[in-house]
């Protein structure tokens, strides 16, 4: 049986990115909690002093990418390690109080109360950070603006999970994870005009997903099929984008961050020790892209 808390959390990595700003823009796939690779990736970035001007995230990566737009080298790691396994932020108290399977209000409130995200950081313009979240009326993707947006409800609708979690109504549209339609914001980066686009993704390179019907999502969602339709589809739309990135990878025209092993972590991962090494794994392959990211960027 797994410990409930991480032992090493003095370890981990602390402190300030610089205010050093370079153009381009993160995208960062979901995954639950595999995030922690994402954000492991994120911090080691941070200490080489590659802060992107956006930054642009599909559920779980929307999360992580709180912590890289304010510059707080080990925020999100600390609150995965810490509060895994504390009820009314991921188990039963959060499903009964939130309906759904992360607690959110207990996040933004009780959690930022001890590990505060820095809201003026956050309020500044020089950076971009955008979540997406499904329409469960069209089936699309929407993307959400800090500045431009309530953007801890944003937040919420991008990785509220399906089948698990109540929809979250942002101006009368119920909207679920951002997933169930684009698990990897790459086009909104390029449609939006960047010519320097970074991907982590949260499976290592070799891994498709299967294409399947779901008869889960038609008996629960019957009402919205245009939203049946998106999650039926999502993952041979991640396949396909999958070949293109890679294609496009070969070509210099993207950056590409992948787990340098194979992922063993799963989609609601309890046991903190797994998730750990998930997390020092991105850091130690961030460290290890950085210098040819930065030839890419055009810093050196």
């Amino acid at each position: 049986m797994s410990r409930k808390e991480y032992k090493g959390i003095k370890n981990l990595p602390t402190g300030r990115a610089s205010d050093n700003i370079t153009e381009g823009c993160m995208v960062l796939e979901g995954g639950g909690w595999r995030g922690v690779y994402t954000v492991g990736v994120l911090d080691a970035l941070m200490e080489r002093d590659i802060n992107l001007s956006a930054t642009v995230g599909i559920s779980a990566g929307g999360l992580c990418g709180l912590g890289y737009t304010t510059g707080q080298i080990g925020w999100g790691v600390r609150i995965d390690l810490l509060y895994r396994h504390d009820p009314n932020y991921c188990g039963r108290k959060a499903f009964k109080n939130e309906h759904g399977i992360t607690g959110f209000r207990y996040l933004y409130k009780d959690i930022m109360e001890k590990e505060p995200l820095d809201k003026k950081k956050l309020k500044e313009t020089n950076r971009r950070l955008v979540v997406g979240a499904t329409d469960m009326y069209s089936g699309r993707t929407r993307y959400f603006e800090k500045g431009k947006c309530n953007l801890s409800a944003a937040v919420c609708a991008s990785a509220s999970v399906p089948y698990v979690s109540r929809p979250i109504v942002i101006d009368g549209v119920p909207y679920l994870d951002g997933g169930c339609s684009t698990k990897v914001p790459y086009y909104w980066a390029k449609e939006n005009g960047y010519d320097k686009i970074v991907v982590v993704k949260t499976r290592e390179r070799g891994y498709w997903r299967k294409e399947k019907k779901s008869r889960l999502a038609r008996a629960m969602y019957r009402k919205y099929p245009n939203f049946i339709r998106s999650i039926e589809t999502a993952p041979k739309k991640w396949n396909d984008l999958m070949k293109h990135l890679y294609r496009e990878e070969e070509k210099g025209n993207v950056f590409i961050i992948a787990p340098s092993e194979k992922v063993n972590v799963k989609r609601f991962e309890g046991n903190v020790d797994k998730l750990a090494h998930l997390y020092w794994l991105g850091y130690k392959d961030g460290h290890e892209n950085a210098e040819k990211l930065k030839k890419y960027l055009g810093m050196e």
